[in-house]
């Protein structure tokens, strides 16, 4: 971890811990946790509080649109309320090491960073994949794109997300022939699943949540509430297929189980969700989204296999030949969902 990455965990740290810490209180709390750390977000735990930093070049207005979406009465039950607005600044550590009380008129200092608040979530559990709640996920996915957008927002960060970790593939292995299955299937692709273009207008107007994965959900209040979706930070309007993407391409690859996803999809078709039909093929819509997200995952696996200096697992070699699969298939699919 860089000297910036330390200072950057130390003051979300202890940011949270004043809000989760009565000032002037004896002080028993554990030392704060990092739930994540990479150049997207920084994630601190202290006590019931969780600090998020963004990333530095984060569109602040966006962000706080975003923010907003996430507070609003309308998405109660489906997204994690946030505690703060963005902007949010954080003070230096203190130089001993210890926990600080601020005093209520002591100004904070700029952070180069927005940084956000939010209450404490019990995450999915990794070790019991059996528990994965893929219905409910399912379900808080209908119900978020039946939601009329409250306000005006951003697209849905999908596809730029896309384009962004075949960016980072490419620079991570510059000229390298394992990228070159990954970039034909990024080259089949329409132009709006690439981010190059809008998404087409019959299929643009959709509250999306733009990043979900089983990451992406908590119980709230801790450990047996509710699940609710986190992390608004590719949240917009767009195609609400999008959402469905991963979990889609993880089925088409053969990583994730077929009762799963039945019973993924299943769950959404009844709670009336508008991203598939209700009873006929869903793959014409779930078909482009499949492949970009394929293709991100791909692209992601080799840049982090490029900087850990590996080679790719069981599970990442198997996205990396679905792209050659992808970039071998007719382009009907696409076609007719982008028209």
């Amino acid at each position: 971890m860089t000297t910036t990455q330390t200072s950057v965990v130390q003051d979300l740290g202890t940011l949270a811990h004043r809000l989760s810490h009565p000032a002037g209180a004896r002080c028993v709390c554990e030392p704060p946790q990092v739930l994540a750390d990479r150049p997207d977000g920084t994630v601190v735990r202290s006590g019931v509080i969780v600090a998020k930093a963004h990333a530095a070049d984060t569109d602040h207005e966006a962000l706080a649109a975003r923010i907003a979406l996430a507070a609003a009465p309308q998405l109660t039950g489906i997204l994690l309320p946030p505690l703060s607005a963005p902007g949010q600044s954080l003070t230096a550590p203190d130089p001993s090491g210890g926990p600080q009380h601020p005093e209520p008129s002591e100004p904070p200092a700029p952070a180069p960073r927005p940084v956000t608040l939010w209450p404490l979530g019990a995450p999915v559990d990794p070790t019991d994949p059996g528990a994965a709640p893929w219905a409910e996920a399912a379900v808080l996915l209908a119900r978020l794109h039946r939601t009329e957008p409250p306000f005006r927002l951003p697209a849905m960060r999908g596809p730029a997300k896309a384009a962004r970790a075949v960016a980072r593939m490419r620079a991570a292995l510059p000229g390298d022939p394992a990228v070159l299955p990954v970039l034909a299937g990024w080259r089949a692709l329409p132009a709006w699943a690439r981010g190059e273009v809008p998404a087409p207008s019959r299929r643009a107007g959709f509250l999306c949540h733009g990043d979900l994965h089983l990451g992406q959900l908590v119980r709230h209040p801790a450990p047996d509430g509710p699940w609710l979706l986190i992390d608004v930070d590719d949240a917009g309007t767009g195609d609400p297929a999008w959402d469905l993407g991963r979990p889609a391409a993880w089925y088409a690859s053969g990583l994730l189980a077929p009762e799963d996803w039945f019973a993924f999809l299943d769950a959404y078709r009844s709670a009336g969700g508008p991203a598939v039909p209700a009873d006929a093929d869903p793959w014409p819509e779930l078909d482009v989204p499949a492949r970009a997200l394929t293709v991100q995952t791909a692209a992601l696996a080799l840049a982090k296999c490029a900087a850990e200096q590996r080679h790719p697992d069981e599970h990442e070699q198997l996205m990396i030949e679905s792209c050659a699969r992808i970039a071998t298939l007719p382009p009907e699919l696409a076609a007719d969902h982008a028209s």
